[in-house]
């Protein structure tokens, strides 16, 4: 029989993660499947026991191609006629963080279960973030694949 692990007995990690030249679609795969619990042994679909991702220098992540410019992300106002549009170049701009948080949203199931999960992003300009008191252990994302950071 499948053991299913009880709301008590999950812990949650913290772990530090660099954007530094970080490819977003890259780093949001990896971050989202630590969200989800996806890395350990004892994932379970309906549960929410991942763990907390701290993304630092989110203000150097970077997009291949000429998706920076090109890309169009869309929203609705809910009236009629009332579709926006903007480019990640824009977004980049008023919020550094949100083309990462985005792509992790849309990689993460939907509804009230995604929207849990999303809270354990946490993303931060600079070097320096809030949680260092929790003792996040650090993932070099280029160890994990060379194509994972943009040379220039």
């Amino acid at each position: 029989m499948t053991k299913f692990l009880k709301k008590s007995e999950t812990e949650s990690s913290w772990y530090e993660i660099d954007a530094k030249n970080a490819v977003v679609g890259r780093l949001a795969t990896i971050v989202s499947k630590i969200i989800r619990g996806k890395n350990k042994s004892t994932y379970t679909p309906h549960m929410d026991h991942g763990d907390f991702v701290v993304v630092k220098n989110i203000e150097h992540i970077k997009f291949t191609g000429k998706k920076f410019t090109d890309k169009k992300y869309f929203r609705h106002t809910n009236h009629p006629g009332g579709i926006k549009e903007t480019s990640p170049e824009k977004l980049h701009k008023i919020k550094p963080g949100e083309t990462l948080k985005l792509a992790v949203k849309r990689m993460l199931p939907g509804g009230v279960l995604g929207r849990k999960q999303l809270t354990k992003l946490k993303i931060y300009s600079g070097e320096n973030h809030p949680h260092s008191a929790q003792n996040p252990k650090i993932i070099n994302i280029s160890k994990l694949n060379k194509k994972n950071l943009l040379k220039h």
